[in-house]
């Protein structure tokens, strides 16, 4: 290897050329540490650097307890992250954008009072966003939250994230959330908010999210461009 630049860089760069040339296949795994050690004669902590240079650069991607793997030009969601959209495209780099097309108070049917554990009379703010990344539509989201949990929330607030909203500003600790993932063909107000020429099927989340105290504070129907986005799952069994 040449000298001038880090050793792990030009390993990145000798790892970039095995993507582009395709030797190593999208959505395929790329070898394990200890082969790239030998391959490329360094160390396992040199490795770890090049693999996580090229993972920032979005060529890799890693699974927890799977492996790394070579990047599909789809934008990834994992069902059990509790990051959110905009933390999720952030991390790639991209300039995202939320249009907010319904911002309202209303009084919530009986299906959300019992998700959100809601007395008759309370009410809840219904968030409809159109989210964007650079130029493209790729997530129509509809949000419930408690209005008396989020009294203050704003209109501006939903233009950015809630969950720095709700972390940052109102000091509340986020637990856990529960997905449910649903394939379907979308309705034509859907399709049409996805700039979707024809009805091709979508992936719909139903996300219920959770306080430290276990209070339910959001019930979130989200719904995928499936031609742009991959969904990774990590399962791990225990003896």
């Amino acid at each position: 290897m040449r000298n001038g630049s880090p050793l792990y860089r030009q390993i990145a760069n000798q790892m970039k050329e095995e993507i582009t040339t395709e030797r190593w296949t999208k959505g395929e795994t790329i070898p394990t540490e200890a082969k790239l050690s030998e391959l490329f004669n360094a160390s396992r902590v040199t490795i770890r650097q090049a693999i996580k240079l090229l993972v920032q650069e979005g060529l890799l991607y890693k699974i927890q307890g799977s492996g790394t793997y070579v990047s599909e030009n789809k934008f990834e969601h994992n069902i059990y992250s509790l990051k959110g959209f905009t933390e999720e495209m952030h991390a790639l780099n991209k300039t995202t954008k939320n249009k907010i097309l319904t911002f309202s108070i209303i009084e919530p049917d009986e299906r959300i009072q019992t998700i959100l554990g809601l007395g008759v009379e309370e009410k809840v703010f219904f968030v409809r966003r159109q989210r964007w990344v650079e130029n493209t539509p790729l997530v129509v989201e509809d949000t419930y939250l408690p209005l008396k949990l989020f009294p203050d929330l704003s209109y501006k607030t939903m233009e950015g994230s809630k969950y720095d909203y709700i972390e940052r500003e109102k000091g509340m600790k986020i637990k856990e959330s529960f997905q449910e993932v649903i394939p379907l063909l979308p309705d034509r107000e859907i399709q049409s908010l996805l700039q979707l020429t024809e009805a091709i099927p979508i992936i719909k989340v139903q996300l219920f999210s959770h306080l430290m105290d276990d209070t339910t504070f959001e019930y979130t129907e989200i719904y995928f461009k499936s031609d742009e986005y991959k969904f990774t799952i990590v399962a791990s069994r225990h003896s």
